[in-house]
């Protein structure tokens, strides 16, 4: 599963797994101890920059599909084991006599470092009758810093086959005096830094021999009918686990081993498949591969004509192998396949340990596969500790979040809370104001009205002997009656009414005639223009707040005329009612009727009473048209 350039957390959740799982089934690194031979070294410089070539000649054309490049291990004491000299850019060219290709490419952007697995590098299959690693840029040694190109092993696949095992090699440089260890010809020997640990199946324990048991011991296993082989792996017994070790590399190996085939079991018709000799001990590793030409045959010998000595005594030769792999084109024909030996054995070891297929840690698996499994390993591995702290830092932003989302529900909580609670406020301030406007629309114009009524009553009662006079006071007080009914329809929002209010001035004027009929008045406005400008509502109840006023002259002021002075501007506006009636008792201490307060409260105006010029009672109201955006 390839992961998407900003993956979702489920991705990177399942992503993990999947590596888990997929590791938890892939060999595991375990690397070699003792004694062997560690690679190939090139020439050192003190750049970077020089180019080194490794090229295997192959023999003969084959089909190639894949190549693998072990690294040369080195033991970090900080960071433990690294790949020492692996280049950094190369190129993988692969050909024959008429072609050339090159089948990959690397540089430093690719990231292959560190690492101490193999590089499997897959391509499509061609023809190559040679293949050569060419290293462009180098990276440093470990011990010193020069730059190098160093690799232990090299492996090249046709199918499942390592063609490039014991191939002959040309480099591009030479190291004076190499030593056996690292000499070029061991890039092709099959042995390479690890241990075949394939962390599946269950373990076997290496066959070996009692000591004494000859000059020639023989080993041979019948494969059950005539096979066509040309391979043969030997997996040497593996050395103690003991620190330091108790036995020595290459322990219960033959010096020198004469492997056979034949079609009969008494090996009359046998031929030589191949020869092993261990001229030193870096001619022994953890698995000792030999190809040869393909023969058919059912039995195979293998004979010590030089057998391993424990301490050099002759009298305590012994032999041991921890499995024998015999390869018919790559499978392993010996699996399970009996094996019997000319000699006696302890109690302790049987000879089917030497095809069960498993060694110390499990299943063997085909060379191919080992190292796959090895390279992807490293991939997988490599992979994992980015997706698991991108994990990591998504969490603990998560978590972050969720504080937050913590504090904001509290707060949006307290939030709402607060709301309803104000809401609440809000509401019942609104109730108390309706009930405040309801009471004061009723008793200013209801009120007003019905006074209104009353005095036109009583204008009525003298005008009996005046038809003239009659008919227009009864016209006018049925009109009166009928506004008085859409008042008491529209009163909790008069302003509201169709057709009850109309202009401030007009409605002020209609008003002192109907209620003051009697009395002279003188009504001045100034800034109409700005009246107009005002919400029906404010001059609802400017008209309203000046209706009043008229009632409580006529009701208790026994006054003869009044005068009235409306000012507006777009700073002010100012209402001025007076009188020349009896004024204000000496108890009122100039305080303003509760009606008019009322109605200025609701106006958001202020209003003040005091005596007038004429010796009655001056009433000002006082209202900014901006404070409560009272304009329309």
């Amino acid at each position: 599963m390839a992961l998407a350039k900003k993956p979702s957390i489920s991705q990177m959740e399942h992503r993990l797994a999947e590596i888990d799982s997929e590791l938890s089934g892939l060999a595991s690194f375990s690397m070699r101890s003792g004694v062997g031979t560690v690679g190939f070294r090139s020439a050192d410089y003190p750049d970077p920059r020089h180019t080194e070539w490794i090229q295997i000649e192959l023999g003969e054309t084959a089909p190639v599909d894949q190549i693998v490049l072990v690294p040369a291990i080195w033991r970090d004491t900080k960071t433990g084991f690294q790949a020492d000299g692996f280049p950094l850019e190369f190129k993988l060219i692969a050909g024959t006599d008429q072609s050339t290709n090159v089948v990959a490419s690397f540089d430093a952007t690719d990231n292959l470092l560190p690492r101490l697995a193999p590089l499997a590098v897959s391509f499509p299959e061609i023809q190559a009758s040679w293949v050569r690693v060419e290293a462009s840029l180098l990276s440093p040694r470990a011990w010193d810093g020069q730059y190098i190109l160093q690799l232990s092993e090299i492996l090249i696949f046709s199918e499942t086959e390592n063609i490039a095992l014991r191939q002959p090699i040309k480099t591009s440089s030479t190291v004076i005096k190499e030593a056996r260890p690292r000499i070029k010809d061991s890039l092709v020997d099959g042995f390479v830094p690890y241990e075949m640990n394939s962390a599946q199946g269950e373990q076997s324990i290496a066959f070996m021999s009692p000591p004494g048991i000859g000059n020639q011991p023989a080993l041979s296993i019948d494969l059950g009918a005539t096979l066509p082989i040309n391979r043969i792996h030997l997996h040497t017994p593996e050395l103690s686990d003991t620190v330091p070790q108790s036995s020595e590399s290459g322990h219960g190996i033959p010096r020198r081993l004469l492997i056979e085939g034949a079609n009969q079991p008494d090996f009359s018709d046998a031929v030589q498949l191949a020869e092993y000799q261990m001229k030193s001990i870096f001619d022994a590793g953890p698995i000792i591969m030999r190809r040869f030409t393909e023969t058919s045959c059912r039995y195979v010998r293998l004979t010590a004509t030089e057998p391993y000595f424990i301490d050099g005594a002759p009298e305590k030769s012994q032999l041991g192998f921890a499995e024998i792999e015999l390869l018919s084109k790559g499978r392993n024909v010996a699996l399970d396949k009996p094996a019997i030996g000319n000699f006696e054995i302890r109690p302790d070891r049987s000879f089917s340990s030497l095809t069960d297929g498993r060694n110390l840690y499990g299943t063997i698996l085909p060379l191919r596969k080992w190292m796959n499994e090895l390279a992807r390993r490293h991939d997988l591995e490599a992979e994992r500790p980015w997706i698991a702290h991108e994990l990591h830092h998504r969490y603990e932003r998560q978590k972050v979040n969720l504080r937050r989302m913590g504090w904001l529900a509290a707060l949006l909580a307290a939030g709402i809370a607060f709301t309803i609670l104000i809401d609440r406020m809000l509401r019942m301030k609104q109730v108390t104001a309706i009930r405040e406007r309801f009471a004061a629309d009723l008793h200013d114009e209801l009120g007003a009205n019905i006074h209104t009524i009353g005095l036109l009553g009583d204008v009525a009662l003298k005008s009996m002997d005046t038809p003239e006079r009659l008919e227009n006071v009864l016209t006018r007080s049925r009109a009166l009656t009928e506004r008085t009914g859409t008042a008491v329809r529209h009163c909790i929002n008069l302003q509201k009414a169709n057709g009850l209010f109309g202009s401030l001035p007009d409605d002020m004027r209609r008003s002192a005639q109907r209620i003051m009929a009697d009395t002279e008045y003188d009504i001045a406005i100034e800034g109409e223009e700005f009246l107009d400008k005002l919400k029906p509502k404010t001059r609802a109840d400017l008209f309203l707040f000046f209706k009043e006023s008229l009632v409580n002259i006529s009701r208790h002021a026994k006054a003869t005329r009044f005068n009235c002075r409306l000012i507006a501007s777009s700073k002010e506006i100012f209402l001025e009612i007076s009188d020349n009636g009896k004024g204000m008792s000496d108890s009122t201490n100039n305080e303003v009727p509760a009606s008019l307060k009322r109605r200025a409260h609701l106006l958001g105006a202020t209003v003040s009473a005091g005596l007038s010029a004429s010796g009655g009672t001056r009433i000002a109201l006082t209202l900014n048209p901006r404070r409560f955006r009272i304009k329309k």
